[in-house]
């Protein structure tokens, strides 16, 4: 599927039209995931990684280094997968970076990277002591500076093929440091990005849709079918909502997007479980379509987990209480 992505040129939906494009809308690069999603966690999982890669490449500074990977990043010649989510994690960083003659340094714990066998380089970003993080590719090869752990055995996606990475020393040159971003940097964009994740949740609900239909139709239940327009008709509100949010740039729309981002996992698990009942007993099989998707609601549940995120996502989840005996109280 990944191979058919790059034959299509579809790898670098974000890049610029200077560097052959197709430079989509966030709307329609958003509706994308969200289509990848529907059909295949794993794959949505995987393809994000590097498209994100471009979206920061592309973003970049240094003309030389835009000019010498985004001509390559949509059909697979230059695939690249991201090691950059320990900058969200308080306290003493993960992954250091030091300036030193021809490059930067990189010392510590990387522990996450998807697409190890897939992506030939990854972008990885250290703390510098300044605060500042500093971005560079480096090579998904094993060797004295870097080590990688044994693929993750992971709940869902586990395809994907993510691991850990311990760096001693790893030297990046300077022409491949892709940008230095100020301290704070991850969680600004995190703001920004709250609903715009959610996609990947809303695509695994219509999944979880798509599976009640497909039972509705085998066992001829009416039943299933109202509940999969029941369930369609919330999925489409709260997509229609989170569309009107990426309008909104002011910083008051924070509370209303992490609303929105907990709406979305809610659905996800929400639409996958009802899967599940619908399928019956063969839901229980590990390779069953409704199995599957319950367990990559649980991945869209939590990634890019930021403390708000996960505070707004549990409000929702316990929002409602009931009495003693059983009946309602709000």
């Amino acid at each position: 599927a990944l191979n058919g992505l790059c034959a299509r040129e579809w790898m670098a939906l974000r890049r610029p039209a200077d560097y052959g494009g197709p430079d989509w809308s966030e709307e329609d690069f958003r509706a994308f995931q969200e289509e990848v999603a529907r059909v295949s966690g794993a794959l949505a999982f995987l393809q994000t990684q590097h498209q994100s890669a471009v979206s920061m490449i592309a973003k970049s500074p240094h003309g030389a280094v835009k000019d010498e990977w985004l001509p390559r990043m949509a059909d697979g010649s230059a695939l690249m997968g991201i090691g950059f989510s320990q900058l969200r994690r308080p306290g003493t960083p993960l992954v250091t970076a030091e300036p030193v003659e021809g490059g930067y340094q990189f010392n510590g714990h990387v522990p996450w990277i998807t697409g190890h066998s897939f992506f030939p380089h990854y972008l990885l970003a250290g703390q510098l002591a300044d605060g500042r993080a500093v971005f560079g590719i480096a090579p998904f090869t094993e060797g004295g500076q870097a080590r990688f752990s044994q693929p993750m055995e992971l709940s869902a996606m586990e395809a994907a093929q993510t691991v850990t990475a311990e760096l001693e020393n790893l030297l990046i040159p300077t022409e491949r440091i892709v940008d230095i971003k100020p301290p704070g940097w991850i969680m600004k964009s995190d703001l920004i990005n709250i609903t715009l994740q959610g996609y990947f949740a809303i695509g695994c609900a219509r999944g979880g849709i798509d599976e009640v239909r497909a039972q509705a139709e085998m066992r001829s239940a009416e039943s299933l079918r109202e509940a999969a327009n029941g369930l369609e008709a919330e999925v489409n509100a709260c997509r229609t909502q989170m569309r009107a949010s990426m309008a909104v740039v002011e910083e008051q729309a924070t509370e209303s997007r992490l609303s929105l981002r907990a709406w979305a996992i809610e659905l996800a698990t929400r639409c996958a479980h009802a899967a599940v009942v619908a399928t019956g007993g063969a839901a229980n099989l590990r390779d069953n379509p409704a199995n599957r998707l319950l367990r990559e609601s649980l991945v869209f549940s939590v990634s890019a987990q930021t403390g708000p995120i996960r505070d707004a996502t549990l409000h929702r989840l316990v929002r409602r209480s009931f009495g003693t005996s059983g009946e309602r109280v709000t």
